[in-house]
């Protein structure tokens, strides 16, 4: 009796030390993708493609082995034993009903594997879902954490991700142009305007020093519309320098040419006496 429960324990514990030695493997290989590819660098397209595989990978590989170093630990007592033949006997009726009763579950899981494969999404990347502009923070077999802009966590369900329609500021490059629109009077001179977009533009060190200019894309009864477009490495400097750019610009105009600032033209007719003329009010 001694020699079976040393046996058993034996087969017990290698059965659990071979969970316990996947589990690992997964996590030190986790280590090595993390310090090899680096989230933090600008153009990091290839890493974020890698850690959002890897992800969905590890909660799989995670629970397959966590299924099967349970069935092998049970499997080692001759008890456990009998009775894992009886329930993968009857495993067939049990996943039909299962099935049927968890099928929304299912396609979310399906729906994160996909989400795996053909990566609409990736970890990091920058989106706009719902009217929130956020980053991909975390993709689980089931939901997509998405982190806003001003900290908050919108859960969504990968299903989303599959059926509705979305943006994604970062499928190709991290690199976007920000745009600036600016109303002023037409009294205002554009080419002024240029010369002090790029002064502005090369002392900030967030643009990239790749796309800027300055054009009028509309124009009304009392102002005109410029539209001053600037490119940055990411989303965030591109936020940023749009900030910086329309701050600037507006102090600019409002202390050097404070009749370029928009007004209202308005014109009064005082009856027919010649002694009083039009008068205008800007």
């Amino acid at each position: 009796y001694l020699e079976t429960f040393f046996r058993q324990m034996v087969k017990f514990l290698m059965a659990l030390s071979m969970g316990i030695l996947g589990a690992w493997s997964i996590l030190v290989l986790q280590e090595v993708l993390v310090r090899k590819y680096s989230l933090q660098e600008k153009d990091n397209l290839k890493a974020r493609k890698i850690h959002t595989q890897f992800q969905l990978f590890k909660k799989i590989a995670f629970l397959i082995i966590g299924i099967v170093t349970l069935l092998a630990v049970m499997m080692s007592f001759d008890a456990f034993r009998r009775i894992g033949t009886t329930l993968i006997a009857s495993a067939g009726v049990a996943g039909i009903i299962v099935g049927f009763a968890a099928q929304k579950t299912l396609a979310a899981v399906l729906s994160g594997l996909q989400l795996a494969i053909t990566q609409p999404v990736r970890i990091d990347d920058v989106v706009i879902v719902e009217g929130e502009w956020g980053k991909i923070e975390e993709l689980t077999l089931t939901y997509v954490v998405v982190r806003t802009w001003d900290l908050r966590r919108l859960i969504v369900p990968t299903t989303y991700f599959l059926e509705k329609p979305f943006q994604n500021w970062t499928r190709v490059s991290a690199e976007l142009l920000g745009t600036v629109f600016i109303y002023t009077d037409y009294h205002i001179s554009v080419d002024l305007v240029r010369e002090e977009i790029r002064g502005i533009l090369q002392e900030d060190p967030r643009w990239d020093g790749k796309v800027w200019g300055v054009q009028v894309t509309d124009s009304s009864k009392g102002q005109m519309e410029l539209r001053i477009l600037v490119s940055a490495s990411n989303a965030g400097d591109a936020w940023d320098l749009r900030c910086e750019v329309r701050e600037r610009i507006l102090s600019f105009i409002r202390e050097k040419y404070p009749e370029a600032l928009p007004r209202t033209r308005v014109q009064v007719e005082r009856g027919h006496d010649p002694h009083l003329q039009d008068q205008r009010s800007w």
